[in-house]
């Protein structure tokens, strides 16, 4: 694990943006399609709003959340709203959006191939909670073990303890054979967070299905 300390947010996310486009670029120099996995939320915001500006090849890259809420795509619960509006726009918006929300088993079968039919993601981004969770991978979820698993399917429906609604997660094996990972993180809380997850167990901590290889940019 790297670890990046900035001294402050509005860097970080420039900086990170700069480096996925980077990333990206280089990907496409050496395969005819490239794609970019990230986390929902607030906090990646301003990074999609630099990101979106920069100049790639939209046009051949495929992007995709790495979890979604089970709500319709213009409520204030959806990850793809914030996407669509922060980071699919401007020189972003000739990008081809993966979407994963299904409407019955077997659009999900089919969303699992669409997945794997992409291979190794070419850029992951991911964030972490204080408890350690990433995506939508909770510590104490029933479906934890499931989602942790070498042969879990790429997507799957899980419980996130305390939320309204089911979100749907890619797993730990599309996460850790991502080419290139980040993790990106705001305050103390998660900073010892951070920590303590490089000592604990996945169940414990499933952020550690990345930490090994991933670079973790931090920001007061």
């Amino acid at each position: 694990m790297q670890l990046i300390e900035y001294p402050d947010s509005a860097t970080m996310m420039r900086a990170l943006a700069e480096r996925v486009a980077g990333e990206l670029k280089a990907a496409l120099s050496e395969n005819q399609s490239a794609s970019l996995a990230v986390p929902g939320g607030t906090t990646p915001g301003p990074m999609f709003d630099a990101l979106s500006m920069a100049d790639v090849d939209w046009a051949n890259v495929n992007v995709l959340l790495t979890d979604e809420r089970a709500v319709p795509a213009d409520s204030d619960r959806s990850n793809e709203k914030l996407l669509k509006s922060r980071l699919l726009v401007g020189r972003a918006q000739a990008a081809n959006f993966v979407r994963y929300i299904p409407d019955d088993e077997a659009d999900m079968v089919a969303m699992q191939a669409r997945v794997d039919a992409l291979g190794a993601l070419s850029v992951l981004v991911l964030g972490m909670g204080e408890d350690m969770h990433t995506a939508s991978l909770f510590p104490g979820s029933p479906e934890l073990e499931t989602a942790l698993s070498d042969d879990a399917p790429s997507i799957l429906a899980v419980e996130a303890p305390g939320a309204p609604e089911p979100r749907f997660t890619l797993t730990a094996p599309i996460l850790a054979k991502a080419t290139k990972k980040h993790v990106l993180i705001k305050g103390e809380g998660k900073k010892q967070a951070l920590t303590t997850a490089l000592a604990s167990t996945t169940e414990q901590a499933p952020i550690g299905v990345v930490l090994d290889t991933a670079t973790v940019h931090w920001a007061p």
